[in-house]
């Protein structure tokens, strides 16, 4: 089952080649929504964006961070549970967004023009929502490779979900591109964790295109990654699936992650049908991370074969995180605080406990 739709993800992306569109330069309006930044999110901010249209680049955050010459900031620190929404919500009934395109993107992510275009292109031709594949970019620690190879290399690669999605789109809030049809629907959801994955079941519902963009989003990893950033990290989104798509979850160590369970079976059976099966989900897998490679590829990044053998690490960072979420069932810790996880990912705050006698 598992080597079956490796083989279909497969053929579905070889069938996928880039097809050139017409240019289009529509006027921009660029939110990027952020609370404490990391030296490498100001860096991100600073970044020059190659865009030849119209842009006006607004960093939305409760204090002004360093920032370079002609990106504005607009003071915000919403009360919302989900306060990238929240940014993003009072942005939108702040800024005149008349004739313009709206984006919304993560500090984590380093725009460029082709990002900008690429999600850009989709509204303007029709789409409701537009979303970019995250491309994790200069992992060179272990920890940081497993967070690449996951996102680049498996199935949970956003180009892979794209092409094996069934209903709604899958989609990644971290580079968003809005129409009013996906504002109406946002206003909903600032009480919603994983509000990109409820957002784009909502368009579903009404019929809405969701489109992917042609240009990743890369997200700079900096060194010295501690294992426990993607853990908790890809923990949390293996909850949020739970809350959103219960159907989907049970098929993470299904269809997801089943490679090295598999190979600890095949070394304990030593059954040479067994090794046969497994032997052939890792040459169909090898496959398609070689394929979603050359989809991922970042132009002037060192080639080392990273592809070969990254995926696997992933799988196992994936396999780990969908292990811890067993325990953490009902109830998500999200920016210091811990809420009761109810349908669709909609959050209420838990109170403290607190002990001692009245008074």
């Amino acid at each position: 089952l598992a080597g079956g739709f490796s083989a279909v993800a497969l053929a579905r992306l070889l069938r996928r080649a880039p097809v050139p569109a017409t240019r289009v330069l529509p006027p921009v309006l660029l939110l990027r929504p952020v609370d404490a930044p990391t030296p490498q999110e100001l860096e991100n901010l600073a970044g020059a964006i190659d865009y030849a249209g119209p842009l006006e680049q607004v960093v939305l955050s409760p204090y002004r961070p360093r920032l370079a010459p002609g990106v504005r900031w607009l003071p915000s620190d919403p009360p919302a549970p989900n306060r990238k929404v929240g940014h993003l919500l009072y942005a939108l009934d702040t800024l005149d967004t008349r004739g313009r395109v709206v984006l919304a993107v993560d500090a984590d992510v380093a725009v460029t023009g082709a990002l900008v275009e690429g999600l850009a292109a989709p509204l303007v031709a029709g789409a409701a929502l537009s979303t970019a594949a995250p491309t994790p970019i200069g992992a060179v620690d272990a920890a940081g490779r497993a967070m690449a190879g996951l996102l680049r290399y498996t199935h949970h690669s956003f180009r892979a979900l794209h092409a094996m999605s069934a209903g709604a789109q899958a989609v990644c809030g971290k580079a968003l591109g809005l129409s009013v049809q996906a504002v109406e629907e946002l206003r909903g959801l600032s009480d919603h964790i994983g509000e990109d994955l409820e957002l784009a079941k909502r368009l579903h519902a009404r019929g809405l295109e969701v489109a992917l963009s042609a240009a990743p989003a890369w997200v700079p990893v900096a060194p010295g990654t501690s294992w426990r950033v993607p853990l908790e990290r890809f923990t949390r989104w293996m909850q949020v699936l739970a809350s959103h798509r219960p159907a989907l979850y049970p098929t993470v160590p299904l269809l997801f992650t089943p490679t090295v369970p598999l190979v600890l079976l095949a070394l304990a059976l030593g059954e040479p049908a067994v090794w046969l099966a497994v032997g052939a989900l890792v040459v169909v897998r090898t496959l398609l991370s070689l394929r979603l490679s050359v989809l991922s590829a970042v132009p002037g990044e060192a080639r080392r074969g990273h592809a070969l053998m990254d995926w696997l690490t992933g799988e196992g960072l994936l396999l780990a995180a969908f292990a811890a979420s067993l325990t953490r069932q009902g109830t998500v810790t999200w920016r210091g605080h811990t809420y009761a996880l109810l349908s669709g990912g909609r959050m209420v705050r838990v109170a403290s406990q607190w002990s001692g006698g009245p008074g």
